[in-house]
C-alpha cells in the first residue's frame, strides 16, 4: 500500500476530547475520528486493526466448534417484554418506533433474538448442543461516554450463545469458551486476568467470569489474592469477603444499657455529608453509619453501611431479590416528608432496612436523626434499631481478607474485554423455548452466552501498548507488519530498492506500507512513530550499496538503538526472525 494514496490524517496535538493515553494516540495516528459523543468512525488503519482482531476471534470461535450467524440489530420490543428485560434494562436500551408506531430496540445484546430463533427451529435433543456467534455493531445509550472506544454508545462486539440439553453439556461449552477467550487475548498480546463476576443485566443461573485487561485507565477494580490466586471484580468480591448470608443473620442484637449507651442528640447545622460530619465531630468516618434510600421494584427501602464504606447496589439488589433498583429521588421521597436527605438515620425509620454486616458489628455509632440539622451519637445497632435483615452489601475495601484463605486482598484496575455467563433456563423458560428429550419430555434448553468486545479489545491494546511516541502495535493485530520509508521517493535507487524489499516481504507473507509521500524526513519519521508498525526500514543514501536502516519494537524493547544499519537482505532476515 502507498501512503500517498491512503487516508491517514495524523495530528500533531491530541484533540480536547481525548481522555486516556491510548485514546489520544488512536486519534493522533489517524485511526479513528469522533462523530458524536461515544460514536466513532474507523479510518483505514483503524479498520485494518479491527479486521485483524475479528480474524483472531473468528479463528478461535471456529476452533471451539461455534457457527457464525448474523442477527438483526433492530429488535421488536415484544421479544424484550417476553424476557422481562424491556423495562429492567433501563435507559441504556435505545428504543425507537417505526412509522406504524411499533416499538423496537437497538440491540446491545441478542439473548432474546437468538432464543426466539431456537424456539422456532429446535424441537429435539438430537439438534443439541450447538453454539452460534456473530460479530457486529451494538448500541448502548451510555450516560457518560468516556475513554474513546472503551465506553462508547456504538461499539463492535462478538456475542455467542450456546444451547444444551443439560447442565453437563453447558459445562463443557463453558470451559471451551473459557479456553477460546484466553487464546484470543494471548494472541492479541494482552496482559489479562480472569475473575469471578456478577451477571448484571444479562442475568443467569450459574457461574460467570470476566476477562480483564490490566490498565490504570480501567474503570473496573480487580480484587486478587497473591497467596491463593483468588480473583473477582469489585462487585463480586464485596459480598464474598464475609461468609454466607446464613452466618451473617446470626448476629445477636445488643442488650444495651451499658455505660455511655444513652442516645445523644447533636446539633449539626448544615452538616450533610460524611466528610462534613467527620470534621464537625472530630471522629473518623468508620464511626458513622450512612443511610441510603432506594426504590426496589418501586418500593422504598433503606440500606445502612459504615461511613467509610461504599454501598454495593448489585449486592443489595440480590439481597432484596429485586428486578429493578434505583437510588430514590425527590419524587420518591415526596410522600415521606419526615425524610430529609443529609440527615437520614435508622432510628424510628418506618421502612424495610437492610444492614451491612460491618454496621451490625459496630458497638456504637453516629447517625442522622431524620431531622434537619440534627444527628445522634451513641447509637447501638440492635438496641436503637432492629437488625432484622443483615448481609454483606458493601464493596470490598483495602484491608479486607481473602474469602478463600484470609490473606490481604490486592486491588488493581482493569478493562473488561470479555464476559462469559451460564444463563441456565432464564431466557428459554421466559420465552417458551423447549425441545423433546430422549424420553419424550418437554424440556427447556440450558443456555450460555459469551461476549467479547472487538472495538474494546482494540482500545485496551492501545492502552497497554501506548508509549511516549505512539502505540507499538503487536504484530498479530498491527494494520501492516512493515513500514518502508524511502527518504526520497523521487530518487531512482531508493525507489528501486524499496520496491525490491516490498516484493520480497510480500512473497514472505508480510503486509507492507510504503511512505512514498513527498515530505521531509522528520515528518515521515514522526508519522511512522504515530502509526506504530512493528518494523520500520528506512531507505536512504545507502541505497546504492544496498544498505538500509532497520528499526523494530523488538529492538526498542531491548533498549537498543532506534535504527541499525544493515544490508537489505539482512533486514529481510531480521523481519523473519522478529515477526
Amino acid at each position: 500500500m502507498r501512503q500517498s494514496e491512503m487516508l491517514v490524517p495524523t495530528l500533531r496535538e491530541a484533540p480536547a476530547e481525548a481522555d486516556a493515553a491510548g485514546h489520544r494516540w488512536l486519534l493522533r495516528s489517524g485511526m479513528i475520528r469522533q462523530l458524536a459523543a461515544g460514536i466513532y468512525s474507523y479510518l483505514p488503519l483503524g479498520r485494518r486493526i479491527l479486521l485483524n482482531v475479528e480474524r483472531i476471534v473468528r479463528e478461535e470461535m471456529d476452533r471451539a466448534g461455534c457457527q457464525e450467524v448474523l442477527l438483526p440489530i433492530m429488535q421488536p420490543a415484544e421479544l424484550w417484554e417476553e424476557s422481562g428485560r424491556y423495562t429492567q434494562y433501563g435507559p441504556e436500551l435505545m428504543r425507537l418506533k417505526d412509522r406504524h408506531a411499533r416499538e423496537f430496540a437497538l440491540g446491545p445484546t441478542h439473548e432474546e433474538v437468538v432464543t426466539a430463533l431456537a424456539r422456532d427451529e429446535v424441537n429435539s435433543y438430537r439438534k443439541l448442543p450447538f453454539t452460534l456467534y456473530q460479530i457486529g455493531t451494538k448500541f448502548r445509550d451510555e450516560r457518560r461516554p468516556r475513554f474513546g472506544l472503551l465506553r462508547g454508545r456504538e461499539f463492535i462486539m462478538k456475542d455467542a450463545y450456546s444451547f444444551a440439553s443439560d447442565w453437563e453439556e453447558l459445562d463443557r461449552t463453558y470451559q471451551a469458551m473459557n479456553t477460546a477467550y484466553s487464546r484470543i487475548l494471548e494472541r492479541c498480546g494482552l496482559e489479562y486476568i480472569r475473575v469471578e463476576a456478577d451477571a448484571g443485566t444479562i442475568g443467569g443461573q450459574g457461574e460467570t467470569h470476566e476477562f480483564m485487561a490490566l490498565a490504570d485507565v480501567g474503570e473496573d477494580t480487580i480484587v486478587t489474592c497473591k497467596h491463593c490466586g483468588y480473583a473477582a471484580n469489585l462487585e463480586k468480591a464485596g459480598y464474598q469477603t464475609s461468609g454466607s448470608s446464613a452466618e451473617l443473620e446470626t448476629v445477636d442484637q445488643a442488650d444495651g444499657n451499658a455505660e455511655g449507651d444513652t442516645l445523644v442528640r447533636i446539633q449539626t447545622p448544615g452538616v450533610r455529608t460524611i466528610n462534613e460530619l467527620s470534621a464537625f465531630v472530630g471522629k473518623d468516618a468508620q464511626n458513622m453509619i450512612k443511610t441510603l434510600l432506594y426504590q426496589a421494584d418501586g418500593e422504598l427501602v433503606a440500606a445502612l453501611v459504615r461511613g467509610d464504606h461504599e454501598l454495593n447496589d448489585i449486592a443489595l439488589k440480590q439481597v432484596l431479590g429485586a428486578e429493578e433498583l434505583i437510588l430514590a429521588d425527590e419524587t420518591a421521597l415526596a410522600s415521606h416528608p419526615n425524610l430529609t436527605v443529609g440527615f437520614l438515620g435508622p432510628i424510628g425509620l418506618d421502612l424495610p432496612i437492610v444492614v451491612d454486616a460491618d454496621v451490625a458489628a459496630m458497638e456504637r455509632a453516629i447517625t442522622g436523626a431524620n431531622e434537619v440539622d440534627m444527628h445522634y451519637s451513641n447509637v447501638v445497632p440492635g438496641k436503637d434499631f432492629a437488625l432484622d435483615k443483615v448481609d454483606r452489601i458493601r464493596f470490598a475495601a483495602e484491608g479486607d481478607g481473602c474469602p478463600t484463605c484470609g490473606e490481604s486482598l490486592v486491588f488493581t484496575k482493569g478493562i473488561e474485554v470479555g464476559h462469559i455467563f451460564k444463563l441456565g433456563t432464564k431466557y428459554s423458560d421466559a420465552m417458551g423455548a423447549s425441545f423433546l428429550d430422549r424420553n419424550g419430555r418437554q424440556c427447556a434448553p440450558v443456555m450460555g452466552c459469551y461476549g467479547i468486545g472487538v472495538s474494546r479489545l482494540m482500545a485496551a491494546i492501545a492502552e497497554q501498548y501506548a508509549g511516549e511516541d505512539g502505540i507499538r502495535w503487536p504484530a498479530a493485530i498491527a494494520p501492516y507488519h512493515i513500514h518502508l520509508i524511502p527518504m526520497s521517493w523521487k530518487d531512482e535507487q531508493q525507489r528501486e530498492l524499496t520496491l525490491e524489499l516490498e516484493q520480497q516481504l510480500l512473497d514472505a507473507g508480510y503486509s507492507v506500507l510504503i511512505d512514498d509521500r513527498d515530505e521531509r524526513p522528520g515528518v515521515k519519521f514522526k508519522d511512522s512513530e504515530l502509526i506504530g508498525l512493528p518494523v520500520q526500514i528506512v531507505i536512504g543514501r545507502g541505497a546504492a550499496e544496498g544498505q538500509v536502516e532497520f528499526g523494530s519494537h523488538v529492538l526498542a524493547a531491548r533498549g537498543e538503538s532506534k535504527r541499525i544499519s544493515m544490508s537489505a537482505q539482512e533486514a529481510v532476515s531480521q523481519v523473519k526472525e522478529q515477526l
